[in-house]
């Protein structure tokens, strides 16, 4: 094929989730890292996923953005872009995408995280399996990551908007004194002291996002910790909407700002174990809505890529 006709090939990565029930034990598995799940957490987390639908809803989102994507990339007509989803811990697993795009013979490679800040223990972890996929398959076609992009104007003004809307599901006399509570997936504390950048990046979102914000009450806290015998980073969010309930607030807005789609930490661990805990305080606590495959994400996506290229024009010299 002409290096004319060869597409680039978009890799959007993310951690995944089962598909059905039954394969909630393996995906745990794979999680961690081949070590048996204590049956009662099995179940536990069996659980989680019966309430919320019976299977992660991530996987089929993050296919929707996909499709969305490369529509979007093409809209010139040329054709030169393909966009695969690729997971770190489901199928399809990031090596089983990687050996079907190369079928595609792309002259490039770019690896995008489905996640705004980086990670070495979450985005590194998928740059990883992309390198051990590149090495098993024996690939030499050039690959280029997709670096942070925690504070892009558009993810930034996408995330505002959705909590303007959000503030909606609030009585009017009361909207303009409800506080808004950001969080993001925990990680264990450890991350500190290997200078990793998550919770600057984390902070950074927060940031930009309350500078359009506003005067409104702001708070952040970290949620769904692990369950390993490490310590992981805080505050959790129970102990900042017992803050807000104690300081007397009775309505908060989450926006989960660690997070672009639904999954059970959304579905679950907020509108449904977070809630009740609230109520139990005498809170009426609801969350905004995820950005999942909107337009406004989907073109957020597209000037991270583009901006991206640019900077490949200007260093041609990758991996």
């Amino acid at each position: 094929m002409p290096e004319s006709q060869r597409p680039t090939a978009v890799l959007l990565m993310a951690m995944g989730g089962p598909d059905s029930l039954e394969n909630v034990e393996p995906f745990l598995l794979d999680v961690r890292g081949g070590r048996p799940t204590p049956p009662e957490l099995v179940e536990e987390i069996r659980e989680r996923y019966r309430a919320t639908g019976g299977k992660s809803p991530a996987v089929g989102i993050s296919k929707d953005v996909a499709k969305k994507l490369e529509h979007r990339l093409n809209e010139s007509g040329d054709g030169q872009y393909r966009v695969y989803v690729g997971l770190r811990h489901w199928h399809p697993f990031i090596k089983e995408t990687y050996a079907e795009l190369l079928g595609d013979s792309p002259k490039q490679i770019i690896g995008l995280c489905l996640a705004p800040q980086q990670s070495s223990l979450s985005t590194g972890a998928y740059r990883k399996k992309v390198e051990e996929a590149k090495s098993a398959l024996q690939s030499t076609c050039p690959v280029s990551y997709v670096g942070s992009w925690h504070r892009h104007p558009g993810l930034i003004a996408a995330i505002a908007e959705n909590i303007h809307q959000a503030l909606l599901k609030f009585p009017a006399d009361v909207r303009a004194t409800v506080p808004v509570l950001f969080t993001a997936h925990s990680l264990p504390e450890r991350i500190v002291a290997m200078k990793d950048p998550y919770p600057n990046e984390v902070n950074g979102t927060v940031e930009a996002v309350t500078a359009l914000l506003g005067d409104r009450t702001t708070r952040f806290a970290y949620q769904s910790q692990g369950r390993s015998g490490e310590s992981w980073l805080g505050p959790t969010v129970e102990s900042v909407v017992d803050e807000l309930a104690c300081k007397g607030h009775r309505q908060v807005l989450v926006s989960p700002i660690g997070f672009l789609c639904d999954h059970v930490e959304t579905l679950y661990d907020i509108d449904i174990e977070l809630k009740q805990f609230a109520a139990g305080l005498g809170l009426q606590l609801e969350r905004v809505a995820m950005l999942n495959d909107s337009d406004a994400l989907i073109d957020t996506l597209a000037s991270v890529l583009a901006s991206h290229e640019s900077s490949l024009c200007l260093s041609p010299h990758y991996s």
